[in-house]
């Protein structure tokens, strides 16, 4: 896979998945933007690893349409254009339908959808005008193996997810004539701070015997997916959705 002289938008990309796609794409040859929302010590030391100077970052909150809308506009004028953007950002909190109020209820389903449904939409829509006249170009969102077993401790990460996957698929119907090409990679529990987060020790041990490797993935593992789907010469692929789980979760 070469991305050399590609402009690759990574949301999300100063840790976990989204830092292994950034480092997976730059040693690809591709020039690389991180949008990360609030931890500057993470993305300067991102943007340090990635070694050479055509990578920048892009601190802004994509939740907010203003700030989703600026972010591509604003790597356009800098990179010249988008050529592929991953939409790796998202958010999860626990929020037990039998244990949490009515108002903590609202407020989770608020922000996960804000973050990982209604952001990736706008981001797809803004980018996609630019490819558009570009003759082209490449979506990868990342969803997660969620969105198809379900999240009883998270439905509305569950549900952002599957919204997700819908809407990925729907895109790459709508987009295909203009030769942007839609997929999604969906991983199960992957070595993040996301996961580690919303993990209890119990949980830890339990999702490690989920899977016949004994292991959760690796970031760089995900990161090889996303890559391949950018990928030129997986055209065809557009519209799928390709598990990276470890064979935890089967369908």
């Amino acid at each position: 896979m070469d991305f050399k002289n590609k402009n690759v938008l990574i949301t999300g990309g100063s840790k976990g998945i989204g830092k292994a796609t950034a480092l997976e794409f730059a040693k690809r040859g591709a020039r690389v933007g991180i949008n990360y929302r609030t931890d500057d010590k993470a993305a300067k030391a991102t943007l340090r690893e990635l070694g050479a100077s055509q990578h920048k970052l892009f601190k802004g909150d994509i939740s907010k349409e203003e700030e989703a809308q600026q972010l591509i506009e604003d790597f356009v004028a800098d990179f010249g254009s988008i050529d592929i953007l991953i939409n790796n950002a998202g958010i999860a909190n626990l929020h037990n339908i039998e244990s949490i109020s009515y108002s903590e209820w609202k407020i989770s389903w608020k922000e996960i959808l804000d973050t990982n449904l209604t952001a990736i939409a706008n981001l797809c829509f803004c980018a996609a005008q630019h490819m558009i006249k570009a003759g082209g170009g490449r979506i990868v969102n990342v969803s997660s193996r969620g969105a198809f077993r379900g999240e009883p401790n998270m439905p509305a990460y569950g549900a952002s997810k599957a919204a997700v996957n819908s809407l990925s698929q729907s895109l790459a119907k709508a987009l295909a004539k203009h030769k942007i090409y839609v997929n999604v990679v969906a991983p199960g529990f992957t070595e993040t701070d996301m996961a580690t987060a919303t993990l209890t020790k119990a949980e830890r041990e339990s999702l490690m015997k989920d899977s016949p490797l004994g292991r959760m993935a690796k970031p760089e593992e995900v990161a090889y997916a996303i890559a391949f789907l950018a990928s030129e010469g997986a055209e065809y692929t557009t519209g799928t959705i390709i598990d990276v789980n470890g064979a935890s979760y089967l369908r």
